[in-house]
């Protein structure tokens, strides 16, 4: 399991990456300076500057809220902040370890990701 921060503004929120191939080359990408904004009510979105390697991943996930995962059709990172169906190429890269309040935030704005030391 790798340990990442996600830098919000001052405020610095934990999350957990899982133990798998896409997560690991998520991962190989940070640190990342993202700007993030909302699609659907439901998720934080950002354009990630490649696709990641899903050869190994399952063809779908159901997210849940606190969720950190990448649509690999639009190679995009995704954080959802609310449930969600069933999505066919969605895949799960890790979670959040609390809270995640910082990213409630209105219109686009940036955050940093980063390997926790």
């Amino acid at each position: 399991m790798t340990k990442i921060h996600v830098i919000v503004g001052n405020e610095t929120l934990e999350a957990t990456l899982d133990d798998t191939q896409v997560a690991r080359d998520f991962a190989s990408l940070l640190p990342l300076d993202l700007t993030l904004s909302d699609y659907h009510a439901t998720e934080k979105v950002a354009d990630l500057p490649r696709k990641l390697d899903i050869s190994a991943a399952p063809d779908s996930y159901t997210p849940k809220a606190g969720d950190i995962t990448h649509y690999a059709p639009w190679g995009n990172l995704a954080i959802f902040y609310k449930p969600f169906q069933t999505s066919r190429g969605l895949v799960r890269l890790g979670e959040f370890d609390g809270p995640m309040d910082a990213l409630m935030q209105d219109g686009a704005f940036p955050v940093r990701i980063e390997l926790a030391e």
